[in-house]
């Protein structure tokens, strides 16, 4: 699998009230909460975001309360993946449990432009851009294997089924 998607970049320390507000936190639809997603950060990028696009961050994304709702908004606006300098530790967990995958990169933001398509190898752990490659940790098998199957929530739904039908 091979993420290639648009760039949008944001700096440092984007906290989850800059991804999604706490006055939206009123819903847990993914749909409504895409319509808000970083628009304290940028108020049009809801309206400018496509389903394929990349988001690009600074140090320490995500930081601030340990709500789900901040990668459940990323993923329901189609954004494919977020690339940054360092995640905070609960987003970063959060993204995996609902199949977000996010990859830690200290030297991309310096080195991608916004709107520039940059293409991911995932299992080589590979970032391809204008100015060359950049190295990125592969996802681990069992991260992987969570995103594959859309989150933490469905990947135990597909566990549980199939051991129902081994009669387990």
């Amino acid at each position: 699998m091979t993420i290639k998607g648009r760039v949008w970049k944001f700096g440092d320390d984007i906290d989850t009230d800059a991804i999604i507000p706490a006055r939206y936190l009123n819903t847990s639809d993914p749909v409504e909460l895409a319509k808000h997603v970083m628009e304290d950060a940028d108020k049009a990028f809801p309206s400018k975001v496509k389903k394929g696009d990349v988001i690009v961050g600074g140090k320490n994304f995500g930081c601030g309360s340990s709500r789900e709702h901040a990668p459940i908004a990323i993923k329901a606006a189609g954004v494919q993946t977020v690339v940054a300098k360092s995640f905070a530790r609960i987003f970063f967990r959060n993204a995996f449990n609902i199949g977000l995958p996010i990859f830690e990169c200290p030297e991309l933001p310096e080195n991608v432009s916004e709107g520039e398509v940059i293409q991911i190898d995932p299992a080589k752990g590979v970032i391809r851009t204008k100015k060359g490659e950049f190295k990125v940790k592969p996802i681990p098998p069992f991260m992987a294997e969570l995103i594959g199957a859309g989150g933490l929530v469905e990947w135990t739904k597909k566990k549980l089924s199939a051991r129902k039908k081994a009669g387990k």
